[in-house]
């Protein structure tokens, strides 16, 4: 490098954040020759575009009102959303706030979830603390978590959600290694994973929080639990939260957001969290923004307090359903027996994950990922969402490459069965490449 223009120099933490690896695919959503099973985005026919109209003419038709709404508010939340989010909660919960040990001063309003979730994770992790999370995982978080210098340690996803028993099979590993100190975080999706669309079951909840106060000797181990797409549910049991079987608030975190069950672009998030790590992200936070947008959180709050953001939350289950049973029965139909496929079916969320044999490759180098992107079709190449593991033949930073995600959200209902058409096409013609045969990609499957 000349003297003229030398390296710049990077933080370390600069260094450990790469690019998500969905870039590509989230660029190509707005491509109109793509049907686009990857973007992980909510459906934009049903944003509330006439209601929140409504609602900004309501917060504008005052001076005062409007004045409140332009100005900066807390660094904690406005406090009319804190306490609508908190009635909302009592109301999900079906129990008292005070059964869980909050009240709206323990209630923190974000730009997103994702920024509680960021923060939490700045606050508590020193470059070699561990996180606990399932694999596969949403893993624009364990991307946060690597940049902040985390060390992941993968535990198996089951059907019933993140697998508790290897939960604690690993705590009592790294208890015999002592290194169970450095345990800070538990991370779970509990409903309706991203990648998998899997639940945490009711059994599993108290028996997660009851492995962290177990193993909370030294230091206090917390329980992150991502509510994303809580109030997505299509059918299935309406369960508790992890965090409403305690009522001392010590171990547990609840996020939830506005974005997935009502509109994406408010950015605003709320997160019940103990008052001693509260402090600590307020302290962040206000190194960040001061505060989120004034203007959105009193949108957020109308739409609470008003009804409608109930009413919209069943109008997007009635149309979610619609679509996810669309894409399970063009699966049904189109994808042939001889590939080997499973797939899950979940009770909410946007994601069916899709599994094939162990030989197959659905990496975004594969021939399979290549052969959808000419049909028109794009999906998230599982490998995205592991951890690397122990493989079956011993070796080591194994990650599985026959999983895929798709995801209903954003592609149009009549573009589902087409879209599984063209993706059912590649999975044939790659499962007889694999045998020997050879299957025109035109054939139907």
């Amino acid at each position: 490098m000349s003297r003229s223009n030398p390296a710049l120099a990077l933080s370390a933490k600069a260094r450990r954040t790469g690019e998500q690896p969905i870039s590509f695919l989230m660029a190509a959503a707005a491509d109109p020759k793509f049907i686009n099973f990857a973007a992980g985005l909510v459906d934009p026919l049903t944003l509330p575009v006439e209601e929140v109209g409504r609602i900004a003419q309501t917060i504008f038709s005052s001076d005062a009102r409007a004045r409140a709404a332009l100005q900066y508010d807390t660094t904690l939340g406005l406090a009319r959303l804190r306490s609508a989010a908190l009635t909302h909660l009592e109301k999900l919960e079906n129990k008292s706030a005070a059964d869980f040990g909050v009240s709206e001063r323990e209630i923190l309003i974000s730009t997103g979830s994702q920024q509680a979730l960021y923060l939490i994770g700045d606050v508590l992790i020193d470059p070699g603390d561990i996180v606990i999370a399932a694999n596969p995982c949403y893993f624009v978080y364990t991307g946060t978590l690597a940049s902040l210098g985390a060390t992941v340690m993968p535990v198996p996803m089951t059907s019933d959600g993140i697998d508790v028993s290897a939960i604690e099979k690993l705590l009592c590993r790294l208890e015999r290694e002592d290194r169970l100190g450095r345990v800070k975080l538990i991370y779970t999706t509990s409903y309706f994973q991203n990648p998998t669309g899997l639940t945490l079951s009711a059994e599993a909840r108290p028996r997660l929080l009851a492995l962290v106060r177990r193993f909370s000797r030294s230091r206090r181990i917390m329980i992150l639990e991502d509510a994303a797409y809580r109030e997505l549910r299509y059918d299935g049991p309406e369960l508790p939260s992890i965090k409403s079987f305690e009522r001392e608030n010590r171990h547990t975190i609840l996020t939830h957001t506005f974005s997935k069950p009502f509109a994406p672009g408010l950015k605003t998030g709320y997160t019940a969290m103990p008052p001693d790590l509260l402090e600590a992200v307020l302290h962040q936070k206000g190194n960040h923004d001061f505060g989120s947008a004034s203007l959105t959180q009193h949108i957020a709050a109308e739409a609470l307090d008003g009804g409608l953001y109930d009413q919209h939350v069943r109008l997007l289950c009635e149309s979610y359903r619609r679509k996810r049973d669309a894409m399970l029965d063009a699966l049904q139909r189109y994808v042939p027996a001889s590939a080997g496929a499973s797939w899950t079916h979940p009770s909410g969320g946007l994601y069916v994950w899709l599994t094939l044999p162990d030989d197959a490759d659905t990496s975004r180098s594969s021939r399979l990922f290549q052969a959808c992107v000419e049909q028109g079709v794009l999906y998230v190449p599982g490998d995205y969402s592991f951890q690397p593991v122990q493989g079956p033949g011993g070796q080591a930073g194994f990650v599985p490459k026959n999983h895929l995600r798709l995801s209903f959200g954003r592609v149009a209902p009549e573009q589902i069965e087409p879209g599984i058409q063209r993706l059912a096409q590649a999975i044939a013609a790659g499962a007889a490449e694999r045998k020997g045969d050879v299957v025109p990609m035109n054939a139907h499957p």
